[in-house]
Parts: C-alpha cells; sequence; structure tokens
C-alpha cells in the first residue's frame, strides 16, 4: 500500500479542508444559521416590506385599542413618549366609557413614505411619512423602533407636519438614509440636548429656537393662561432623553437633521380664595386622584418633531425650528 508524502500530500489536504470548509458555509447559509454582528455591522434598519408590515400591524392594533378603549391591545406596538400618551387616553376613555368608544372612527394611513437609515448597533428604527384620514391635510410622521432582532417594531413617536414642511433627507445610492449620532457636534443644538435646551426655552424664552405654534406661540398662551381672573398657573419643564425617549435623528439633504424628541410638562392650576378650578373636561376627571378643591396638578408627556439646522451654513440663521408637537395628560391631582 503506498503513501503520499511531501507537498504532493499537503496540497490534497489543503484542498479537502477548503472544500469541506466551502460545503459548511453553504449549508449554514442556506439554513439560516448565519450571524451577523448588528452591534457592529452598517446596515440598513430593516426592509420597506418590513416596514410596511409594521406600520400595518400598528395600525390594526391602534384600531382596535381605541374601539375597544382597551390598551392591552396595541401595547405590543408603542413605546417610549407614544406608549404614555396613548395609555392613558385609552384609559380616561374606558373610565368614562366601559363598554368601548362610541365615536370611534378607524384610522386610515395611506400614500406611506419610509426613510429606512443605514446604521451600526441598536436601537434600529425607521421613519413614516403618511397621509391620514384624521388630522387634515398634515402629515403623520412615525418612528418605529427595535432593540433586537428578536423584538417587535414599535412605534416610540408620532406628530402631525403641515404638508410641504417634510424635509428631503440625504440617501446613499442604494435609497438608504443616514443616522446622526446623539451626540453630534455638527448642528445647531445636538440631538442629546434639544430636549433640555427646549425646556430651557419654554422657561426663559433663549433665542435657540425659531417662531412659532410650538415656540413663541406657545408661551405666549402660557403667559395669557397665567393672568386668568382668580386663577394662579405654573409651569414646570423638564427633558425626558434616555432608554425609550431617547432622541433619534435624520441627516437631511441640507446637511442639518430632522429630530424626533421627548418631553415632560406640569401645570398647577391654582384657584385664588373665592374662585374656584376651572370645570375639568371628563377625561381629566378620569385621570384625576384626589378632591378638587382649590389646586389641580397635571402632569403632560410630549414628543416633537424639528429641524436642526447645520453649523455654518452661512445663512445667519441656525435656530431650531420645531415643526410638529403631540401632547398627552398623563395623569393629575387634586388638593
Amino acid at each position: 500500500m503506498s503513501r503520499e508524502r511531501g507537498p504532493r500530500r499537503l496540497r490534497r489536504l489543503d484542498r479537502s479542508a477548503l472544500i469541506a470548509a466551502s460545503l459548511t458555509a453553504l449549508s449554514l447559509t442556506a439554513s439560516g444559521c448565519v450571524v451577523v454582528h448588528g452591534e457592529r455591522e452598517v446596515l440598513p434598519a430593516t426592509t420597506k416590506a418590513e416596514a410596511a408590515k409594521a406600520l400595518q400591524q400598528f395600525t390594526s392594533a391602534y384600531n382596535a385599542a381605541d374601539k375597544a378603549y382597551d390598551s392591552s391591545l396595541d401595547a405590543g406596538h408603542v413605546t417610549g413618549a407614544l406608549s404614555a400618551i396613548d395609555a392613558a387616553r385609552l384609559k380616561a376613555g374606558a373610565t368614562n366609557h366601559p363598554d368601548g368608544n362610541p365615536a370611534h372612527s378607524p384610522l386610515e394611513l395611506s400614500d406611506a413614505k419610509y426613510t429606512i437609515p443605514k446604521k451600526a448597533g441598536w436601537p434600529r428604527w425607521f421613519v413614516v411619512d403618511a397621509a391620514g384620514n384624521k388630522g387634515g391635510s398634515a402629515r403623520w410622521l412615525l418612528v418605529f423602533t427595535r432593540g433586537g432582532l428578536d423584538e417587535p417594531w414599535q412605534a416610540a413617536y408620532l406628530t402631525l407636519v403641515a404638508p410641504g414642511k417634510v424635509p428631503e433627507f440625504k440617501k446613499d445610492a442604494d435609497g438608504w438614509a443616514e443616522a446622526v449620532e446623539a451626540n453630534s457636534a455638527e448642528l445647531a443644538i445636538s440631538p442629546a440636548d434639544l430636549s433640555k435646551d427646549y425646556t430651557t426655552y419654554l422657561k426663559s424664552g433663549q433665542n435657540a429656537f425659531a417662531a412659532g405654534a410650538h415656540t413663541s406661540q406657545w408661551r405666549a398662551q402660557r403667559e395669557k393662561d397665567a393672568k386668568r381672573p382668580g386663577l394662579a398657573s405654573q409651569y414646570i419643564d423638564e427633558p425626558l432623553t434616555s432608554g425609550d425617549y431617547a432622541p433619534l435623528a435624520l441627516r437631511t439633504a441640507d446637511g442639518g437633521a430632522l429630530v424626533f424628541f421627548s418631553t415632560h410638562h406640569y401645570e398647577k392650576q391654582t384657584a385664588y380664595p373665592g374662585a374656584s378650578i376651572p370645570t375639568p373636561t371628563d377625561d381629566v376627571l378620569a385621570l384625576t386622584k384626589g378632591e378638587i378643591k382649590q389646586s389641580l396638578t397635571m402632569e403632560f408627556v410630549s414628543n416633537e418633531v424639528a429641524l436642526d439646522p447645520a453649523k455654518g451654513t452661512g445663512s445667519g440663521d441656525e435656530k431650531v425650528t420645531v415643526l410638529g408637537r403631540i401632547q398627552g395628560l398623563t395623569s393629575a391631582q387634586g388638593s
């Protein structure tokens, strides 16, 4: 029996090992067992088909919850600011209408446009810009997030934006968008600081934000409400920046960013002696603990979307523009 020796045998062994390795890789690929390290690889957050499925599942769950006034029906499809606002709304509705929503009208979203960033690490997320059958002609902007492959897509942000105000996003040759890091120093305000700076603005009126319905006009309305006869109104504004409330930003074509962020607000109304608190709505009463005698403290969660311009544009105007804001009462306390 002959035995092979030397280089010729080594070459055959190397070739056999290579074939075996190739067959193993092919087998793993065919069985779907290849591991991709999502925390390191720069990948699209999802596919358009999967994004469309997530939107459809959210809409179905949202409508079911709204019809029954039952937050358990959409709890798995919402998170962050939207979850806090939605759960409180449904709780109040269930208290006042235990048999369900008598005014239910299904939400219908159409003309959906999906902007999917390519990024490393979790969470992965994408933005939907759609037309809705509610809210007039405003566009519905939703942000879906998930923290891992084994987690569902959940809507974290929902805002309404006037037609024509949604910016053009920067995209690569394959159509994938660019996520902006929360601590980016390339913008007028870092996304990580936007919630804090916005709540500071509401207190002091600093000029980092452009005038508009959610900035100067909101501050003016507060000042007016604070002067109502027989009633004192006080406001506390706090940033929300961690966990499911973390800001998310997309690069716009002009080098700036569209940023989604959250805030936390308190409004305390105190009646002067001889006066009384204005009669709250049934939904406010449903979320109120304690008896309203001389004061009512209301707690709100708000989610905003803003255009954050790039630094050094040369235009001389680098103020942040808040495009949309949806705020919901989450609890109240009477005393």
